[in-house]
């Protein structure tokens, strides 16, 4: 007995167009990462990419928190897209934006009201454990804006 597996007629098409959509979401999730980066790196004290460079711990702490907290917002931003391909994108890059600047406001206005003096924590060579706060603060934000986007 012999099966044959037959493909739609439009796999081809199918196949070329979700690669496609991967590479332009791909594309927009890693302008939104480089726009959440510098918003992180421009409104924190100091230059987050000198002090992780340097190996500074509170910095390298804060600056990941960031990252996987904008990375929260963009995948929820991308993931609750329109279904059309073109809207899709606009809508995650317009998301992802908002969410990237509600982001920022919020962990600047958690660390004023904890009068947590972040300059000086991620300038310091040694650990501060006030960093884990500030990590905390960037982490569940980013999901609550993320959460906010769906």
């Amino acid at each position: 007995m012999n099966t044959t597996l037959a493909l739609s007629d439009t796999f081809g098409s199918d196949l070329v167009r979700g690669i496609g959509a991967i590479l332009l979401y791909g594309v927009i999730g890693l302008l939104l990462m480089f726009a959440g980066f510098y918003a992180i790196d421009w409104t924190t004290p100091g230059k987050l990419s000198k002090l992780v460079s340097q190996g500074l711990p509170n910095a390298v702490i804060v600056t990941a928190s960031g990252l996987l907290s904008m990375a929260f917002i963009v995948v929820v931003a991308i993931f609750n897209s329109a279904s059309d391909l073109t809207e899709g994108l606009i809508t995650s890059l317009v998301y992802g934006l908002l969410g990237i600047i509600v982001q920022v406001v919020a962990v600047r206005l958690l660390e004023w009201a904890t009068r947590i003096d972040v300059a000086s924590t991620i300038q310091s060579e040694k650990f501060a454990p006030v960093s884990i706060v500030v990590a905390a603060a960037h982490l569940g934000l980013g999901l609550v804006v993320a959460v906010g986007i769906s």
